[in-house]
């Protein structure tokens, strides 16, 4: 029998729609269960009997779990072999939050500046069969971005060692030529003197463990191979090691010595000022970009002494020699900054920082470089040391520009003495004095002294190793 409510309700013309039909055609269905006391009955004892045997089926399912447990003792092995890659790609989203199982490797940043002996630094690693050397890759980023200011290109400096320690080399695609070829192993700044470039078994023109100056010549001749094979070859090496010359001031590496992901070093490679800006003016038209960035950096309101001295006849030159002593002015404001950084080192920095002066290399090569090898964990071999000595005690006294070659380093490192005028050393000093102080490089008084070789300018530095 149906209630006198439910035998009530009918449809309105206005009622009829399909969502008021929906909603009566429920009420109705309510109405059912209400009036009736054994439908509610009969919905209650499928609900128990469906819960039972969803009860029953975890049961089931929790004793074969257990079952199986015990009875594999080993793990499953993969039918296939994985290959270890620590780092990935920054484009690949899913490895970014992915724990690395490798070992962390010894990474190195050489902090260095123009013509401060820093070629034949970088091969000191180069030529090590246990290292993964990249010499000078921001040249990409100064040379794609300008005339940006030294400065203003220091955090695209830092993003990409970010990614080359990672051995991401994708980053150099993002300075290429819009519509260009693909950078290869060849492509990259200083590829053909690259020891792991040109040597087996991206090339077989030469061998990574035989110590010896790479033939750029001969490496033109190597097949270029593509950044991904060059970034496999890298993830083999347990020490990366990259030298350059476009990060201004340690402070800028800070974010990379914070994380957690990366075990990086510096090397803080420093040479007299005076002898540094004399080889930039002897390397003029080789930085000409270079020293107008670097000016550009400049602080527009600081006083300067005169760059020549009132009775100088202005010739052609005076115009690059200007921007390579100027240049000066902010490499050692940089350094400075560093040095006193070092000097109060923050925890980011303690026990990751070393100076070395060039001076100290030249004089005793086989002290600094097992001094230096010690501190990124690298064993220094008959092999390497007879090479840093060989480099060192050649019978020529120069040598071209940004080419690495025996000279006898102690006669070179003092040259500027004899080269520069007085006008121009106390120029240099002017700029450098905090940074000279700290580092042991005494000033002169007259240009006598300046001249007299017998005399050493050199001292302990407060800045220890």
């Amino acid at each position: 029998m149906k209630s006198k409510h439910y035998q009530q309700l009918k449809l309105a013309p206005w009622e009829k729609d399909a969502s008021f039909g929906r909603k009566l055609k429920t009420y109705r269905n309510r109405s059912k269960i209400i009036a009736h006391p054994g439908l509610v009955m009969k919905v209650l004892r499928r609900k128990r009997i469906i819960l039972f045997i969803a009860y029953f089926l975890l049961i089931v399912l929790t004793m074969l779990n257990l079952a199986n447990y015990k009875w594999t003792k080993e793990p499953q092995q993969c039918n296939h072999q994985m290959r270890s890659t620590p780092y990935q790609s920054r484009s690949d989203i899913r490895f970014l939050y992915r724990p690395s199982l490798a070992k962390k490797r010894q990474l190195v940043y050489v902090l260095t500046t123009w013509r401060s002996g820093s070629s034949f630094f970088g091969e000191l690693f180069n030529q090590n069969p246990e290292v993964f050397f990249l010499y000078e890759p921001m040249w990409h980023i100064w040379q794609k971005l300008y005339p940006g200011d030294a400065v203003s290109l220091q955090g695209a400096a830092r993003d990409m060692l970010s990614s080359l320690y990672r051995c991401d080399l994708s980053v150099f695609q993002l300075y290429n030529t819009p519509g260009g070829k693909n950078v290869t192993s060849l492509g990259l700044f200083g590829a053909t003197l690259n020891k792991a470039i040109c040597s087996y078994p991206l090339c077989s023109a030469y061998r990574k463990d035989v110590v010896g100056m790479v033939d750029d010549k001969v490496c033109k001749k190597c097949p270029p191979q593509s950044l991904r094979l060059l970034e496999e070859e890298c993830l083999k090496y347990n020490t990366v090691v990259i030298k350059g010359v476009r990060i201004l001031d340690v402070n800028v590496l800070a974010p990379l010595m914070e994380d957690p992901s990366l075990d990086l070093r510096v090397i803080h490679l420093v040479r007299d000022p005076r002898a540094v800006a004399n080889s930039r003016i002897k390397s003029r038209h080789g930085l000409i970009r270079e020293n107008l960035q670097v000016v550009r950096s400049r602080d527009p309101k600081l006083r300067r002494i005169p760059f020549v001295d009132p009775n100088h006849k202005v010739n052609k030159k005076d115009g690059s020699d200007y921007h390579s002593i100027g240049a000066m002015e902010v490499i050692c404001d940089r350094t400075s900054k560093t040095l006193r950084t070092a000097l109060n080192p923050p925890s980011w920095l303690k026990g990751k920082y070393m100076a070395v002066r060039y001076e100290d290399l030249v004089e005793d090569p086989i002290k600094t470089v097992r001094h230096v090898y010690r501190f990124v964990n690298l064993s220094a071999n008959h092999d390497i040391e007879s090479f840093a000595l060989n480099m060192t005690s050649g019978t020529s006294s120069s040598s071209k520009p940004f080419i690495v070659s025996s000279r006898n380093a102690t006669q070179a490192a003092s040259a500027w003495r004899t080269v520069l005028s007085f006008q121009q050393i106390k120029q240099v000093e002017d700029y450098c004095y905090h940074a000279m102080a700290l580092l042991g490089y005494e000033r002169v008084k007259t240009a006598g002294e300046a001249k007299d070789l017998s005399k050493s300018l050199l001292s302990v530095p407060k800045l220890r190793p």
